[in-house]
């Protein structure tokens, strides 16, 4: 508060020298110019601003308090010990600090409470400027630490402007979060006169016409999809479960094909069990049940990307991998227990393990499909289990071991499963 009264007091006293100093001038006969005016005026304001600041210097020093005056000892300044004192402060006893230690991949730990006087051994420790070292040389790809290799799969597709190489990472990023949207929820409580066994005769029977009308994969996984979406929402009887079949195929066929077959040729390999008209108006319940929207992230989806990391790749591996992933699509447990992408990346695991790829699960594939061998080795197995029981005399549903034991697809189904993850029949 005086200091403000002392500031206040000074500028007044400036206003006051400068307005007397201006009447000064004008009392002269030859009067100076505008020129010399502002020097004379700025000569006044230095001076008395360096006289302002030499006083408030003084102020602040006259505000210090004033230290005691000792025996032997003449006043002195705030701060600067004695020698005595400067003695005396380094027997008091030292405070017990918090040491923290930070960790290179750790999160911040406190250790314990150690008193600065106290002498410790020094351990052999990490220092902080080891670890900073360390992690610059990591980002700058130095570190002796063997670095993850990922295999750049879309590398040789820069130039095929249909791979759009610039958004696949974010489309299957984007099947992966909707497949739970449109996986078929387990309806056999719903369904009266269906089974896991009825629903594997339907597939097999689906795989044959797919075969013969020669047909693109994905519409059959489309096909087996639109089937157990329906069968969630509607009771269907028995007589009217081929009728599905067929309905829903006509329907993935009009949606992945360039050619696809007519009406009639549905009704041919039915040997004529149902009408025109019957297979129209089941296509329209399904489509009005579905909404109409059919473009879904089936197994066939993830196959196709999961392969191609795969590398090295080769003919032989992808016709096991859509052996065994047609295998599951036949097995009702597996298609509701596992998503699309899992059951894709575990027919990837086991179609390596078949043919003793080494490793069998690499950075690459971890890295694109985002499962671990731990995550997908259950899955994995039952797959084996069903290649097994394929060729099996018992087992009467042969449409997948038929298919790829024909030189087209390199026999597959008859090399032996992969003995480690044999672990026998879930059938």
């Amino acid at each position: 508060m005086i200091y403000n009264i002392y500031k206040v007091t000074r500028i007044f006293t400036l206003i006051q020298t400068i307005q007397k100093r201006l009447s000064e001038i004008e009392k002269q006969e030859k009067k100076p110019s505008v020129a010399s005016v502002i020097n004379i005026l700025f000569r006044v304001i230095k001076k008395k601003t360096l006289k302002c600041l030499t006083e408030t210097v003084f102020f602040y020093e006259m505000k210090k308090p004033i230290v005691e005056v000792t025996k032997g000892v003449a006043a002195r300044k705030v701060g600067v010990p004695t020698k005595a004192e400067a003695t005396k402060k380094d027997y008091v006893k030292a405070k017990a600090e918090i040491i923290t230690v930070i960790c290179p991949d750790e999160d911040v730990k406190t250790v314990e409470e150690i008193p600065l006087n106290v002498r410790t051994v020094k351990k052999s420790g990490k220092t902080l400027t080891s670890i900073l070292t360390a992690r610059s040389k990591a980002a700058c790809g130095l570190s002796n630490k063997p670095r993850i290799q990922i295999v750049d799969i879309d590398a040789a597709d820069v130039d095929n402007h249909l791979a759009a190489v610039e958004y696949v990472e974010d489309l299957y990023k984007f099947y992966k979060l909707t497949e739970d949207e449109h996986r078929p929820r387990d309806y056999m409580d719903s369904q009266p006169e269906i089974n896991a066994r009825v629903r594997a005769i339907l597939v097999d029977w689906l795989i044959e016409a797919h075969k013969r009308f020669e047909l693109r994969s994905e519409s059959l996984y489309l096909t087996v999809n639109i089937m157990d979406l329906f069968l969630s929402e509607e009771t269907v009887l028995g007589r009217e479960l081929q009728l599905l079949c067929i309905s829903s195929m006509l329907i993935a066929c009009k949606y992945e094909e360039i050619w696809a077959p007519e009406v009639n040729d549905f009704l041919a390999i039915t040997d004529n069990a149902y009408v025109r008209d019957q297979i129209l108006v089941m296509e329209k319940a399904i489509l009005g049940k579905l909404e109409w929207y059919l473009t879904v992230p089936t197994p066939y989806v993830f196959l196709v990307r999961y392969i191609k990391a795969a590398v090295p790749s080769d003919q032989e591996m992808e016709n096991m991998t859509f052996f065994l992933a047609e295998l599951g699509l036949m097995n009702y447990a597996t298609v509701i227990s596992y998503c699309p992408s899992k059951l894709a990346a575990s027919a990837v695991y086991a179609a390596r393990s078949t043919l003793n790829k080494s490793p069998r699960w690499t950075d690459t594939l971890k890295h694109h499909t985002g499962y671990s061998e731990d995550q997908l080795m259950e899955c994995a197995k039952q797959l084996v289990s069903f290649h097994s029981d394929s060729g099996a005399a018992e087992n009467k549903l042969k449409a997948v071991y038929r298919k790829f034991s024909s030189p087209d697809r390199g026999v597959v189904s008859l090399l032996p499963p992969a003995r480690d993850l044999h672990i026998g029949s879930y059938r």
